[in-house]
């Protein structure tokens, strides 16, 4: 399958119509076509329900727009690590991670190899553990910020001295800022908003002390922002980690308690074991390496 055909396709696709995707190409819209039903040949499927108008995708079209883009992302990555593979680094850099204030190293770290080498170019990822454990192992990111322990051997790691603490995000107005700490027999009957990785991994079952199916959870998330929308509404509290929602100052919405006893997550950076790092990604870890026994 050609890379290029591949490219092709997700312009149509972006598009939504063969003219306009022929135009940003800068093909004939005859070609174009005739690309497009020979690897649907080849694929012995139908990619494109074709309008007068508009170009939809069919199931099958959907799933090739997905592989499509991981391949042509993965593609893109080779050429600019190779081609940065100089004296001058350049290239670019793809780092995944969970929402933390533990980014503010990685941020740090880039800041100081950027100053060095201004050419290297940086994409952030947000998402949960393993969403970006998939993206590494399918190759689409150089590392990983994951927020608790992870015990795949397939991952070198470095352990960031910091740890996340977590606690209760509640309104500013609500009876329980006024607390110094959350214990567990305060979640009792309470609505819950819940991460849900961090129920996934069981990781308030030792602190509750009881089944967590008694806990009244409300709604679950990923990222926290859109939970701690929730919360100002009214529906319900938050179990999350502190620092990532702004609740200091006088006119914020939000209150963060910490749990007691204390409830903490480790913090890892980790990439795939044996595998050829970039002159962008090992400059990068050098640098972070460095800052961190400073």
């Amino acid at each position: 399958m050609d890379i290029r055909v591949l490219r092709y396709f997700l312009a149509i696709a972006r598009e939504e119509n063969i003219t306009a995707a022929a135009k940003s190409l800068h093909v004939s819209q005859p070609a174009l076509s005739k690309q497009m039903k020979d690897l649907e040949t080849e694929l012995d499927s139908q990619l494109l329900i074709r309008g007068n108008r508009q170009i939809q995708l069919t199931e099958a079209g959907k799933l090739l727009k997905k592989r499509a883009q991981d391949i042509i992302a993965l593609v893109d990555r080779i050429d600019s690590d190779i081609h940065g593979d100089h004296e001058e680094i350049v290239g670019e850099l793809h780092i995944g991670g969970g929402e933390s204030d533990a980014m503010r190293l990685v941020t740090a770290a880039i800041k100081h190899l950027n100053s060095e080498h201004p050419n290297i170019r940086y994409h952030l990822y947000s998402g949960i553990a393993e969403d970006v454990m998939d993206r590494l192992d399918q190759g689409l990111l150089d590392f990983g910020l994951i927020i608790g322990t992870v015990h795949k051997q397939a991952y070198d790691f470095l352990t960031l001295p910091k740890v996340d603490t977590w606690g209760l995000l509640v309104p500013a107005d609500n009876p329980l800022a006024m607390e110094k700490s959350i214990h567990p027999k305060d979640l009792t009957n309470l609505p819950l908003i819940v991460s849900k990785q961090a129920f996934v991994n069981n990781e308030f079952s030792g602190w509750y002390g009881e089944s967590l199916d008694k806990l009244n959870i409300v709604a679950s998330y990923n990222l926290i922002y859109n939970a701690s929308l929730l919360v100002e509404t009214g529906l319900g509290y938050a179990l999350a980690l502190d620092k990532l929602v702004n609740t200091t100052g006088a006119n914020s919405p939000l209150c963060f308690v910490p749990l007691s006893p204390q409830l903490t997550a480790p913090l890892q950076l980790i990439w795939k074991s044996h595998d050829h790092l970039s002159p962008a990604a090992k400059a990068f870890l050098d640098v972070l390496q460095q800052q961190l026994e400073g």
